[in-house]
């Protein structure tokens, strides 16, 4: 069956769905810095993180190999939702009046309705053939949580998660969601860890933070050998399991002779905007196109635009080894916007790498202006945003508009990350009017800077 521009839907058979994962570290100009031993300050070993993660994925940590085979225990799950549908945005592009052609990679289809499955089903897997018995974890939104709780439930795995204090009150079906798939949710910061206490003395109101978070369930998963820790975003390896986004997309792309001219995604810790950008990264430094490539972030939280590039600890308690990251301060508490998964105090060690090396352009944005983007694009393609990538339609729209205005063709790809429907109450304080603005709060953020240690 032949497929035109004029489809709505652009698919993949099960049979087309790539098999291996994208590793960009061997094609960059300069290899990524390492990350160091809180202690020492020098480079972490693999000694450093096996307490933390399984032997696979730490290698997966530092690979060098350009591309990785996917497990096929791991297709076979994917299947269940992959390959995701990329579609056009023809009713978005008619409201706008544009002469761009819009397209969006849906990956709201996946079971806990986010791409953030595409790695939770492969740190279980991973942990499961190295004997582990129960997965730690943060979330914000939710969407992370829930993926996670998803694969260990296929895993016969326990699952325990620290939610984000503002999320888990902003967000209670999410929490319903994770307890559904057998996983168990604390409010964080919590009373059952060293890390949530201290913050919780200092702040009893305290929001919380995807730091704070993540410090919880570091502490607990640390000293047991039969638990580990897995996180959401951030690190190499979990950008990597995400990479089947942007390869799928090539190859939907092909089908209807496209090549972007601009690609546009949030981000808040990485992971989604690199599953889809590394592909088309690959593709730039090989010469066969040349989109601008363009990460949103939200204007409470920027720290790709803000933020010092330097070492910083990925938690806020000071756990985890130093990553060199663009960072607004380890313990950094962001406003408590409802774009709960882009509440994090740093970026990807690697996409901030790949910034310094001017790979790619980025931009904030208010959530007021992006939740404008959101109901818009839900009148016209009928799909609910999640507020994180509520981020990437409003960087779209104005990609589209500036189209408009230099009446020029353009072709633009974005990542839609996950539905909205676990979110309406952010949506009905929209429609209150009872949404700030979540300005830049740069008085909190230059007094968290102080404290990011010297190396």
């Amino acid at each position: 069956m032949t497929t035109s521009r004029k489809d709505h839907k652009i698919l993949l058979s099960e049979s087309e769905m790539p098999t291996q994962w994208y590793n960009i570290v061997p094609d960059l100009a300069a290899p990524p810095p390492p990350a160091l031993h809180p202690g020492t300050k020098e480079p972490a070993g693999p000694a450093d993180f096996e307490p933390l993660f399984p032997l696979a994925l730490i290698l997966q940590e530092v690979s060098m190999e350009r591309y990785i085979d996917i497990p096929d225990e791991v297709l076979d799950i994917y299947r269940m939702w992959r390959p995701s549908p990329l579609y056009r945005a023809h009713r978005l592009e008619k409201a706008l009046d544009t002469p761009a052609r819009i397209y969006y990679k849906y990956e709201g289809v996946s079971p806990a309705g986010s791409h953030k499955p595409n790695t939770a089903v492969a740190q279980a897997y991973y942990n499961k053939q190295e004997g582990v018995k129960k997965l730690t974890t943060e979330t914000g939104a939710g969407q992370w949580g829930s993926a996670l709780a998803f694969a260990c439930a296929l895993f016969d795995m326990e699952c325990e998660v620290w939610q984000v204090r503002s999320s888990y009150d902003q967000k209670p079906y999410r929490k319903a969601l994770i307890e559904t798939f057998g996983g168990v949710v604390h409010p964080s910061p919590s009373d059952l860890t060293e890390a949530g206490r201290a913050i919780l003395q200092a702040n009893p109101a305290s929001p919380g933070s995807l730091g704070i978070a993540i410090s919880e369930a570091v502490e607990v998963a640390a000293p047991l050998p039969e638990v580990r820790y897995a996180l959401g975003s951030v690190l190499n390896h979990v950008l990597l399991h995400q990479t089947i986004i942007g390869e799928e997309v090539l190859l939907q792309l092909a089908k209807v002779e496209e090549t972007p001219d601009v690609l546009v995604g949030c981000v808040g810790g990485g992971s989604n905007f690199g599953g889809l950008s590394f592909p088309f990264m690959r593709e730039k430094m090989a010469g066969t196109m040349n989109p601008r490539i363009t990460a949103v972030e939200p204007s409470a939280c920027p720290s790709l635009t803000k933020g010092l590039y330097t070492y910083d600890f990925g938690d806020a308690a000071g756990m985890t080894p130093l990553m060199k990251m663009h960072t607004l301060g380890h313990d950094f508490v962001p406003d408590p916007i409802h774009a709960g998964g882009l509440r994090y105090h740093g970026m990807s060690p690697l996409l901030s790498h790949i910034y310094e090396l001017g790979m790619l352009d980025a931009v904030a944005i208010n959530q007021n202006e992006c939740f404008d983007a959101g109901v818009q694009f839900a009148r016209t393609e009928g799909i609910v945003p999640a507020p994180e990538p509520t981020h990437a339609i409003a960087g779209t729209i104005r990609e589209a508009l500036d189209a408009k205005e230099e009446g020029e063709e353009r072709v633009i790809v974005t990542a839609l990350c996950g539905h909205g429907l676990l979110d309406l109450t952010a949506y009905d304080r929209y429609f209150a009017g009872e949404m700030n603005d979540s300005a830049y709060p740069e008085e909190r953020v230059q007094e968290a800077m102080t404290r990011i240690p010297a190396v």
